[in-house]
């Protein structure tokens, strides 16, 4: 009886105790402090406005200070993303320079070797009406209306007074550019004086050169040899390791009975461009700044090796003998393999929607805070995905600026500091 007693006793105490606790948790936590908080985090979205960064969500600017590293694409953020075609080699193995810069005609198409100019020039005159009509672009006065790099195809055909090439055929149909297969394909037929279909292509180079079975030589169809892919190849990894981007051209004429489908393993290989895309001002001392303060910076691109590598060193982010990893050898690993190395690898080249994704993942279960900037679309999953998503306001995409948590409105690398 006594020990109910007790027990009740205790029982009752112990309730009487209960908003005791509760008034003294209340009471250490200041009534203000939800606001402080608020408000502190609102001073730091003006503070970002100031500096032409517009934050859609209050916690974000908490969440930029936590970052410890950044996968930032390259084309349009690193880089200026105004391309230009710089560097031109035929079939034949002629080289030319192209001058000027930006999307008017203004500039010339040197050639760089000894030899009968009438012939090299047709040369590149069938290589660049070939991007002039694999190309869904237009440019008005200097004003660029599509895709940067097919601009710059313009642009350089127009200063070798290649205009309007695209009205002498009808379009039958197109494959588009995607960021899997890396080309695309055009089949038209001409306007006037034939009915053959024909296919016009563009696109990296070892997608290009996988369906050529023959390259132009003088007006002529000759079988492409291994050695000859080799030289094309090589070439190519020059450009590269200057910075440019490389675009092959190919076209295949087809009989009229094969309109019905499309013949794509029968190219003739016309030749290689390079088109520059030149780093942003200042954004190597942003990355060394980044660097010095602790955060790593990691460059996602769909460019070739040597063009990533070479950007990647201007920049800061690349030594030699550094680890670099492709999209195909990061399709050959498991998630697991991929977190384990993820940590000593700054640049990732041809590289899709889908690689970055697990690029940003695999960080992420590495315990890192990840911030994810970009421009296109392609760039869209994984700024939603990271933990601050930063699109770019001036050419960044519609689906790009609606994925992300922050947007720099002037496209300045440096904001993000």
């Amino acid at each position: 009886m006594v020990e109910k007693e007790q027990r009740g006793l205790s029982a009752t105490a112990e309730s009487r105790a209960q908003p005791d606790y509760m008034a003294l948790a209340v009471a250490a936590i200041p009534e203000g402090l939800p606001i402080v908080v608020t408000v502190t985090l609102a001073l730091g979205v003006m503070r970002m406005a100031k500096r032409k960064a517009i934050i859609k969500k209050l916690p974000t600017v908490e969440t930029l200070g936590c970052v410890n590293v950044v996968c930032s694409d390259k084309t349009g953020t690193l880089t200026k993303n105004e391309m230009t075609v710089c560097s031109i080699m035929t079939s034949e193995l002629y080289h030319a320079e192209v001058t000027g810069v930006g999307y008017n005609a203004e500039g010339h198409v040197i050639l760089t070797e000894p030899g009968e100019r009438d012939v090299q020039m047709d040369s590149m005159r069938l290589l660049l009406e070939c991007g002039s009509i694999c190309n869904n672009a237009d440019i008005l006065g200097s004003e660029l209306r599509g895709q940067p790099t097919e601009g710059a195809l313009l642009a350089a055909a127009h200063k070798m007074g290649i205009y309007d090439v695209r009205n002498h055929y009808v379009r039958l149909q197109e494959i588009p550019f995607s960021s899997e297969h890396k080309m695309m394909a055009v089949k038209v037929i001409p306007k006037f004086g034939g009915e053959q279909e024909q296919y016009f292509v563009k696109g990296a180079l070892e997608k290009i050169l996988a369906h050529c079975t023959h390259y132009s030589h003088h007006g002529m169809q000759l079988p492409i040899t291994t050695e000859r892919t080799a030289q094309y190849i090589k070439e190519a990894q020059f450009m590269g390791r200057k910075g440019l981007r490389g675009k092959l051209f190919s076209f295949n004429i087809a009989v009229l009975s094969l309109a019905s489908g499309t013949n794509l393993n029968q190219l003739r290989f016309l030749g290689l461009v390079g088109i520059l895309d030149p780093p942003r001002p200042g954004v190597r001392d942003s990355i060394e700044t980044l660097h010095s303060s602790g955060v790593n910076v990691k460059m996602l691109t769909g460019d070739s090796e040597e063009t990533a590598c070479t950007i990647a060193a201007r920049l800061g982010l690349h030594a030699v003998g550094s680890v670099v990893l492709s999209g195909d050898q990061l399709d050959a690993m498991t998630d697991s393999e991929l977190q384990r190395i993820i940590g000593s690898v700054s640049v990732f080249y041809r590289t899709g929607p889908g690689h970055k994704l697990r690029i940003v993942k695999a960080l992420q279960r590495n315990n890192y805070i990840v911030g994810m900037t970009g421009d296109g679309v392609n760039d869209g999953v994984a700024l939603k995905k990271a933990d601050i998503g930063i699109a770019m306001g001036k050419i960044g995409t519609d689906v790009c600026k609606e994925a992300a948590d922050m947007i720099l409105v002037d496209d300045d690398f440096f904001t993000i500091m």
